[in-house]
């Protein structure tokens, strides 16, 4: 059996989350998605959606097998727990999968780091995108 992991912030679903969990999804036999604390987000704004309304979106996808929030103080504790032969990241996520892969070996995680490709099939492949849309279109004036 073997096991992904996808993290990430998921705030206003889209196709390239979509895209992105889908395609890690073909890496192995079951994927597991950790989705970040609020307190966490420090690398963006804050997310829009709350928490445990993200984590519920990502459990209804029909290729996430497992979802979960992050630790609050260790981001890498429940990839630890999880074990994962591979840990999958999305194309705009800014890590180096150079450090990662070397943080990772320091908490004993053996897992390989693989980038996911862009999303481009359609123009709101970012929840930055939906929102600036959405003001544009509803906030004028």
């Amino acid at each position: 059996m073997k096991w992904v992991v996808a993290t990430g912030t998921f705030d206003i679903l889209h196709p390239g989350h979509l895209f992105y969990l889908e395609e890690s999804k073909k890496l192995g036999d079951e994927l597991w998605v950790i989705v970040a604390r609020e307190r966490n987000v420090m690398h963006k704004p804050r997310p829009v959606v709350p928490e445990k309304q993200r984590l519920r979106m990502i459990s209804g996808l029909q290729c996430v097998d497992h979802a979960v929030l992050g630790d609050r103080e260790d981001i890498f504790r429940p990839i630890a727990e999880i074990d994962p032969d591979i840990v999958t990241l999305g194309f705009n996520q800014m890590f180096s999968e150079e450090l990662l892969l070397s943080q990772m070996r320091e908490h004993g995680i053996r897992a390989d780091v693989v980038r996911i490709g862009d999303y481009t099939g359609c123009p709101f492949n970012s929840s930055t995108k939906i929102i600036d849309e959405a003001v544009k279109r509803r906030c004028r004036g």
